[in-house]
């Protein structure tokens, strides 16, 4: 699958370089990430090479991800986030992101989560995107919640952090559902 940027309003979303591995690092290693996303505790810069090569340079080579760094359109460019859709092969996705902690509470997650979902649905022809989090990560299902995800429930020990099974929420949303 061939990488490629979109625009959503202020923001540009674009394939990860190496160049993105500091900041992925830096942002890893923030508490509130740590906190809900599954990632090496302590977090080196050789996991988040690990991230930016195997994980999102691979993903799209291979077909599997569509990772996309989200940074600033109209000023110089500065890294917001990371907006991912893992594509499953049968016609669905599930979608994940994370925030760099300057750019939290002004809308950056939402407006990339529903550029990368319009992707999934116009482009990708994908029927449905997942989203799956914690419980107790609110900020996520705010998101979710924003962009048109209908909450379906809790699955139980559904997901792995830190070692241990965990409940998760877990969303869908369907073409035709996206919130502006």
């Amino acid at each position: 699958m061939e990488p490629l940027v979109l625009e959503a309003g202020a923001l540009r979303l674009r394939p990860f370089r190496s160049e993105d591995i500091d900041w992925v690092h830096r942002v890893s290693l923030d508490p509130q990430v740590q906190r809900f996303i599954d990632l090496p505790s302590p977090c080196r810069r050789t996991d988040a090479a690990d991230f930016v090569e195997r994980l999102a340079v691979d993903g799209w080579r291979n077909g599997t991800r569509a990772e996309f760094l989200v940074g600033s359109a109209r000023e110089s460019w500065r890294r917001l986030g990371r907006v991912g859709l893992h594509l499953r092969g049968d016609g669905t996705g599930e979608i994940g992101y994370w925030t760099d902690p300057s750019a939290r509470g002004r809308g950056v997650t939402t407006a990339a989560v529903v550029a990368v979902c319009r992707w999934a649905f116009d482009i990708r022809d994908l029927a449905l995107v997942e989203w799956r989090a914690q419980v107790g990560n609110e900020a996520s299902r705010r998101v979710a919640e924003k962009v048109g995800f209908s909450m379906e429930g809790v699955l139980r020990q559904r997901l792995v952090h830190r070692g241990c099974r965990v409940d998760a929420w877990v969303g869908s949303l369907l073409p035709g559902e996206i919130r502006e």
